[in-house]
C-alpha cells in the first residue's frame, strides 16, 4: 500500500468546504428572495389602501358635485368609516377651508404597527 504523498493530504477535505460554501451562498440567495417577497407583499398591499382611499375620496367629491346646492351638507370631521371600506382604522374628513368654493377631502388610515397614512385631494366647485 503506497503511502499518501503530500499534496493528497492538503486536498482532503477540500470537496466539503466547497459544498459547505455553496450550500451557504444558496442560503443566502433563498433568504434575500424570501425578504423581497415579504417586501412586495407589503408594498401591494399599501398599493391596495392608496387606491382604496383614492376611491372614497373621489366617490366623495362625485357625491357633493352631484349636489351642489347642498355641498355644506357634506362637511365632515373624522368620520369613521371602517365599517364602510376596506381601509383599517379609517376617518373621512371633508372640509371647505375659508367657506370659499374649494374643498378638501382627506381620507386617512392606519395599519398596525405602522404610522398613519392619508390621502388629500382639493377641488373646486365653481358656477354654483
Amino acid at each position: 500500500m503506497p503511502r499518501p504523498t503530500i499534496p493528497s493530504i492538503r486536498q482532503s477535505g477540500v470537496v466539503l468546504l466547497e459544498a459547505l460554501i455553496a450550500i451557504l451562498i444558496f442560503s443566502l440567495g433563498v433568504l434575500g428572495l424570501i425578504g423581497l417577497q415579504a417586501n412586495m407583499v407589503k408594498n401591494t398591499s399599501d398599493a391596495k389602501y392608496r387606491s382604496e382611499a383614492s376611491f372614497i375620496a373621489q366617490r366623495e367629491i362625485g357625491r357633493i358635485w352631484a349636489d351642489p346646492n347642498n355641498a355644506a351638507s357634506y362637511l365632515q370631521n373624522g368620520t369613521d368609516i371602517s365599517a364602510t371600506s376596506t381601509l383599517p382604522a379609517a376617518t373621512l374628513t371633508v372640509t371647505q377651508p375659508g367657506g370659499g368654493s374649494t374643498y378638501v377631502v382627506t381620507v386617512s388610515w392606519q395599519q398596525p404597527g405602522e404610522a398613519q397614512h392619508s390621502l388629500t385631494t382639493s377641488f373646486s366647485l365653481a358656477g354654483f
